[in-house]
């Protein structure tokens, strides 16, 4: 077993405005928190709070990690895969054992859903904070869930029944429901392995990817199909209960805006639901809270048809804390970590549904590492600068730093913005502020795309729908990048070209020939040009305009072009401005020329659009194959990427092997076009 490594760290977390209950009696005096990232560094800051020691856990990957610093105590658990660290339940066991912990906190995703994580620490005296083991097992067999819950009279989603489906007998559940239909794995969660289907024949292929995401992410590629509903609303329920069968529900959230199946913006409450369906949604979800015996905060979550909310279904329950967390608690004024901590350590709820109240609306931005100008593909970098938003109404849930590397191994999230105002209008106009301020230079984010998404017409009017970021994406992501852009780039070249003035032949003589500014004989001057490329789109021949002062400064660059004066925040090559961030380097004409010519011969490079792992080759060097023919496939932050051939051709080169971890931009294999290749074996040996 790889050996642990202990370190101690004392920092101040920020503070929490919450409403607090007495203080705990019989509280651990330790807790380890078994994850990493923003949801590490948000457990650790309730625990501060609470008076109790923090213990965290890392990879070698993490050794430098947010989390780390925070804690009070850190240990080291294996090398950078999760599946040699953060998935070993006995490494975790272990650094418990060995720093005091009386409890364990998963967060969410890693061991917070895994049953047998759960009974593990029962068996070694450990209290886990969260349910039962046997309420995860139920709940996180989602076919097993829907029939638990519907002998509880809650409504399901019509579709198939029974576990161990065949690809024959989910086809023909398929039928019997009618097109569209979605699949889904029985284990797991957030949106993995999900795939809507509309044209029956392309079911079996869907299926068999299914269940490849499926047994990747979960190791259980067991699936259902349910009815699609078009247009729906994702409505969930946060519920609390403790070991005592009191039971309430927090009200909901509304988590409707996603990409992907995977949510990207939340809100509390829902402008859909009115208090009759509030409370009769609430009361399902107490009951299905029920039937399980569950014990700690959990979220049942509903389709509801957006043009009949009264006709609702349960989809699953989330045996664990949500990343979308913190909007119920900025509407009730509930620590929900806090109450995790209460209900595990055996304490009674001493509130009654009556008690609940929501006040105001919250709304949540998820802030992840990917590129909207390059397809959203996952991306990664080292932060050169952050900046991240505060104030009135304000919360950023993070777990980065300045320096923090970010890599392909773990979930893209990097940390949440998260505002609460009166009312959900204003809510929106706060965050999008906020968006605006928030700077991540180095590593690409959604940050600005989010921004423009809750500025999008239906989500002002709160006509929201799963599908509506996939219809309207193109249109919330710049085709072109601004002018004023390359004018920051420009300047700030010029402003490291300027020469130091020296003190001969007179003071402060600057030599002329040393200024970037085309200074010719004669007192004539010539325009500098700089040629620079964005990844994504063409490379540019610019010069600076001249139709403003520029002021270059460290961490900033404003220029003024056409009368408009645009400040922008820098660091190295980046640029970054109300959310957006460009890369801009330099671009050699002459280099890409030669590179020009060298591929003139049909070679065609296939590269990594994103820094990941190459986890399927299907070719070898000589194959033949035709255009749009998946030859790799790259995998990054649990998204895969097939790589297709660009045109029928041969495989004349292929640099990486099924786990080759690659860079973005880097050549993977080489197609000979068809037209252009090397004549086969057997069509020499016919001459």
């Amino acid at each position: 077993m790889t050996s642990l490594h202990t370190t101690t760290a004392h920092t101040t977390a920020p503070r929490t405005s919450t409403v607090r209950a007495a203080a705990p009696t019989g509280m651990f005096d330790t807790v380890l928190v078994a994850n990493r990232g923003e949801i590490a560094v948000r457990v650790i800051r309730t625990l501060r709070a609470l008076g109790i020691r923090s213990v965290a856990v890392f990879s070698d990957a993490d050794a430098d990690a947010r989390h780390v610093r925070e804690a009070d105590t850190a240990v080291r658990i294996g090398p950078a895969p999760a599946s040699e660290s953060y998935l070993v339940s006995e490494r975790l066991l272990e650094a418990a054992a060995r720093t005091g912990a009386q409890a364990i906190h998963p967060g969410y995703g890693f061991l917070a859903e895994n049953a047998a994580f759960a009974q593990a620490c029962a068996d070694a005296g450990l209290v886990f904070i969260g349910p039962t083991a046997s309420a995860i097992s139920l709940m996180g067999d989602k076919i097993r869930a829907k029939e638990t819950v519907a002998a509880a009279g809650v409504p399901v989603v019509p579709g198939s029944s029974g576990s161990g489906l065949t690809d024959d007998q989910l086809a023909e559940a398929a039928g019997e429901i009618g097109m569209p239909v979605l699949l889904k794995p029985s284990a797991g969660g957030g949106g993995k392995g999900m795939r809507l289907t509309r044209l029956e024949s392309a079911l079996r292929d869907e299926i068999a990817a299914a269940r490849r995401e499926a047994r990747a992410s979960f190791g259980d590629d067991t699936l259902l199909v349910e009815r699609w509903i078009d247009r729906p609303r994702h409505i969930e329920i946060q519920v609390l209960a403790d070991g005592y069968g009191n039971v309430v529900h927090l009200g909901e959230r509304e988590c409707s805006l996603q990409r992907r199946h995977q949510k990207i913006i939340e809100e509390a409450p829902s402008v859909l639901l009115d208090e009759k369906t509030r409370a009769a949604m609430g009361e399902a979800a107490v009951q299905a809270a029920r039937s399980c015996g569950y014990r700690g905060a959990g979220t049942v979550e509903f389709i509801v048809p957006g043009e009949d909310p009264g006709s609702y279904f349960f989809m699953e329950m989330n045996t664990r804390l949500q990343v979308e967390h913190p909007v119920t608690e900025l509407v009730t004024g509930l620590d929900l970590v806090e109450w995790q901590l209460r209900v595990a350590a055996g304490e009674r709820l001493p509130f009654t549904q009556e008690d609940i109240t929501l006040t105001g609306h919250a709304i949540e931005a998820r802030i992840c590492a990917e590129d909207p100008a390059r397809g959203f593909l996952p991306s990664g970098g080292r932060v050169l600068s952050l900046r991240e938003p505060a104030g009135d109404g304000v919360r950023t849930d993070s777990g980065l730093s300045e320096g923090t590397e970010v890599g392909s191994l773990y979930d893209p999230m990097l940390s949440k913005v998260i505002v609460h105002a009166p009312d959900r209008a204003t809510a929106l106009r706060r965050l999008r502020a906020a968006l605006a301020e928030t700077v991540t230079l180095g590593v690409p984010t959604n940050a600005g795309f989010l921004r423009r998404l809750l500025a999008h017409p239906a989500v002002v009017a709160g006509e929201l729908d799963t599908g509506l970021v996939e219809r309207d994406a193109d249109s919330l992501v710049p085709a072109e990048v601004p002018v004023e852009v390359y004018e920051a780039a420009a300047a700030v070249r010029e402003s490291e070209l300027a020469p130091t003035p020296t003190s001969a032949p007179g003071p402060g003589w600057t030599d002329p020939f040393s200024v970037p500014n085309g200074w010719r004989m004669g007192g004539m001057t010539v325009p500098v040009t700089h040629h620079l490329r964005i990844a994504g789109h063409e490379p540019v021949i610019h010069r600076l305009l001249g139709t403003g002062p520029s002021h270059v400064e460290p961490g900033r660059v404003t220029v003024t072009v056409d009368g408009t004066t645009h400040t922008f925040h820098r660091a190295d090559d980046w640029l970054g401005r109300d959310g957006d961030s460009w890369h801009v380097r330099d671009h050699d004409p002459v280099e890409a020329a030669l590179l020009g010519a060298a591929g003139a011969g049909g070679l065609d490079a296939l590269t990594a659009p994103m820094p990941g792992t190459v986890t399927v080759v299907k070719v070898a060097v000589g194959d033949e194959v035709v255009a749009g023919q998946g030859l790799l496939v790259v995998e990054a932050m649990k998204m895969e990427h097939v790589i297709s051939a660009p045109h029928e051709g041969t495989v004349t080169e292929l640099d990486v092997t099924a786990g080759s971890t690659v860079s973005m931009d880097q050549v993977l294999a080489v197609v000979a076009p068809a037209a252009l290749a090397a004549p086969s074996a057997a069509a020499e040996e016919e001459k």
